[in-house]
């Protein structure tokens, strides 16, 4: 996945119309305007360093459509204390509150309802984060936004969709926090509404990573812009 960023565009002119629409989207709340780029990878210079995943043995860099890839190919050797995603690889070193990640990714597994990629935000400790995760079906355990907070995740979705479908093609997620507001909101490809959003307030600073509850995936192209603490 080797498209231009629209933080690589900016530099090339037009930075307001290219910024709006490439990295807050047409639906966005704008709050990624107000904040610098903390982190932004593509992976082609084949360095895990910047990450702290649950078991270094579940990630490797791919090759994949001409260029490099982070990939978690592999289901990992960890069991957290609390019920909560096993597939966790942290951006080491970085802790924001509100922020704005936006990042391709790419599901490689079989097709069944919990199919599932995700996101983490927040996260204090291993029993004490939130989580995306963008599944094909939702019930109480799929696709929603989830909070672990020293016990098994819960819910705390305000809105979502029935589901979002992974196949075999690579799709543009992106999660806004805005931690004033206590909101998260979540948009999918080029969809005008977010997919799924929710209030809380809990955790108002914490790493950023990416992963599966228990499935296999890719990732590029990763652009976090935050507060940074």
């Amino acid at each position: 996945m080797r498209a231009v960023t629209c933080f690589k565009m900016a530099v090339a002119g037009s930075v307001l119309l290219i910024v709006a629409a490439g990295c807050n989207g047409p639906a966005g709340t704008g709050v990624g305007k107000k904040m610098s780029l903390v982190f932004e990878t593509d992976f082609e210079d084949g360095s895990l360093d910047d990450w702290q995943p649950t078991d270094p043995e579940a990630w490797r860099i791919e090759d994949d459509s001409g260029g490099k890839v982070l990939a978690l190919y592999k289901q990992s050797n960890y069991k957290p204390e609390v019920r909560s995603p096993v597939n966790i690889n942290l951006i080491k070193g970085v802790v924001v509150g509100s922020f704005v990640l936006e990042l391709k990714m790419h599901s490689t597994t079989k097709d069944y309802g919990h199919r599932d990629m995700c996101l983490f935000f927040g996260h204090q400790d291993p029993s004490h984060f939130y989580y995306v995760h963008i599944a094909n079906q939702s019930d109480a355990h799929a696709n929603s936004i989830f909070i672990v907070n020293g016990q098994p995740r819960v819910s705390i979705a305000k809105r979502r969709t029935e589901g979002t479908k992974w196949d075999d093609d690579w799709h543009t997620v992106r999660v806004e926090r805005d931690v004033e507001k206590g909101t998260i909101e979540v948009f999918f490809d080029d969809g005008v509404k977010p997919i799924m959003t929710a209030v809380d307030d809990n955790f108002k600073w914490g790493k950023v990573g990416v992963g599966s509850f228990d499935d296999t995936g890719q990732f590029d192209e990763i652009q976090l812009r935050g507060l940074k603490k």
